[in-house]
């Protein structure tokens, strides 16, 4: 079983993304801060990040939190994907940079969601 990492600091929009892949057969964790994000990547090891970039209560944002995981060794080959309301090119080009391997703007579409996920795990 797949296991998706929901990383965002409103429980709402954690919640709505794990009913969203419920479809799915995934085993979905869920962090609410950018450490908190780091050390169930490092413990659970999942196949996919979706991380978001604003983290107020968090010592760290989502930009440094992939950069954290793209370079650790360890950890590296992890597919993360930025999901945020920031969607300006300067946005897009410091995720391309932090390492993400895609992005996600919200409000998205729970079917766009779900299909990038399933070609992203290749389900």
């Amino acid at each position: 079983m797949k296991k998706i990492l929901i990383v965002d600091d409103q429980p709402e929009v954690r919640e709505l993304v794990e009913v969203t892949l419920s479809v799915g057969n995934y085993r979905i964790l869920q962090a609410s801060t950018g450490d908190e994000a780091l050390a169930l990547t490092r413990i659970e090891r999942p196949d996919l990040v979706l991380l978001d970039v604003m983290m107020p209560n968090s010592s760290i944002d989502g930009f440094e939190v992939c950069r954290r995981i793209k370079s650790d060794p360890v950890l590296r080959e992890t597919v993360v994907i930025m999901v945020t309301a920031r969607g300006q090119e300067q946005d897009l080009q410091m995720g391309r940079a932090a390492g993400a391997d895609g992005y996600f703007t919200k409000p998205f579409s729970p079917l766009e969601l779900i299909s990038k996920v399933e070609e992203i795990l290749g389900e």
